[in-house]
């Protein structure tokens, strides 16, 4: 006959085991979830970073192709007021202080 001893021995013995299997496996799979979500937001942010740069240079190439597409000297005209229009701003360093500004 088996006393409640052995019984409890037996419950350690084959619960532990599975309890820490169990919670290892639980860590490992949320930590894959986070992984996967960060991974998730960088592909998003790429996307609209690519999109954002995309729809600049479809711009871009109506202009040219409507300077390409109209006459001769329309488009001589066309030239010289892009070149007079503002340019977009870029990033840049701004100067540190001491440094000359031309």
């Amino acid at each position: 006959m088996i006393g409640p001893g052995e019984v409890i021995i037996a419950l350690i013995v084959i619960g532990l085991p599975a309890t820490a299997i169990f919670y290892g496996f639980h860590r490992f799979f949320k930590f894959r979830e986070k992984q996967l979500d960060a991974d998730t937001r960088l592909a998003a942010e790429k996307a609209a970073q690519y999109a954002a740069s995309n729809a600049e240079l479809e711009a871009r190439v109506r202009v040219l192709e409507k300077i390409v597409t109209d006459g001769g000297i329309e488009t001589a005209a066309q030239i010289e007021a892009l070149r007079s229009a503002p340019a977009l701003p870029k990033s840049s360093p701004k100067p540190a202080q001491g440094d000359k500004v031309q």
